[in-house]
């Protein structure tokens, strides 16, 4: 059996969704709404796509428990390493990573600087993808 992607895919949903509020919204308060709900789903999907893909890469290593081990960085590593995803994306996957932190800048009524969702969205797309190769990494 495979890895569920179900909960992961569903954030992925709900981002896509703030993403879209945050570019037809006409007021402030429904874009600040959506930008902390939107940066909310953007580290739920963040740390469940790390957990996922730790899980598809246990047949690479001799031992779940090692595979298990591995940081954050390490599992997107790793999975370039072993054709999982491209070296490029493992690099935006590692600046995904960077960026939670200092995602949203709230200062007087600004929102979700449009540098950020550009990020967002470039995140959503290379998170469906990963959830598709998840999704097709064979179970042993």
């Amino acid at each position: 059996m495979g890895i569920d992607t179900t909960f992961l895919r569903s954030r992925l949903d709900r981002l896509g969704a703030c993403l879209d509020t945050l570019a037809e919204a006409e007021d402030t308060t429904t874009r600040r709404l959506a930008g902390e709900v939107g940066a909310e789903y953007f580290e739920v999907a963040l740390e469940q796509s790390g957990k996922l893909l730790g899980k598809s890469l246990r047949p690479w290593f001799a031992s779940n428990r090692r595979a298990d081990r591995l940081t954050f960085r390490d599992i997107f590593r790793h999975a370039a390493k072993h054709g999982l995803i491209d070296i490029d994306a493992g690099e935006r996957w590692l600046g995904y990573r960077d960026a939670v932190d200092g995602l949203v800048d709230w200062e007087d009524d600004d929102c979700l600087h449009s540098a950020a969702i550009d990020l967002l969205r470039a995140f959503l797309a290379d998170a469906r993808a990963l959830a598709d190769t998840i999704d097709s990494v064979p179970r042993d």
